[in-house]
Formats: structure tokens, sequence, C-alpha cells
């Protein structure tokens, strides 16, 4: 499964990065997922980063 994380809807929380840093990062301020783990949907801490998003920007498909 596929992650992403939606600039649109991103306001910069930071709690991803915070919760899973070796699957998120920040650039410019705002959330995204580091270089090559976009493949990591299946990781529960990354299910769990996306549930507890307060930005609901975390997008697993």
């Amino acid at each position: 499964m596929k992650i992403s994380v939606d600039p649109e809807r991103c306001y910069g929380s930071g709690d991803c990065v915070y919760r899973v840093p070796s699957v998120f990062t920040e650039v410019d301020g705002f959330g995204a997922v580091v270089p090559g783990r976009e493949d990591t949907g299946d990781d529960p801490l990354v299910r769990e980063a996306a549930e507890r998003c307060p930005s609901q920007a975390i997008v697993i498909s």
C-alpha cells in the first residue's frame, strides 16, 4: 500500500514525523514521506499516524 501526504490538507503539526520519523519528514514546515518509503502503508505505526493526523492529510491507497 502506498502512502502520501496531501500538501493541500497538511498544516504542519509534525505529528507524523514525531510518530514515525523513519517514514515521515518535514519539507518547508509541512509533512512529507521520506523518499523511498512510499510503500509502507501496511505498517501499523504508519496506519496509526494516518488515523491520528490532525489535518487528515496522510493518504493510504
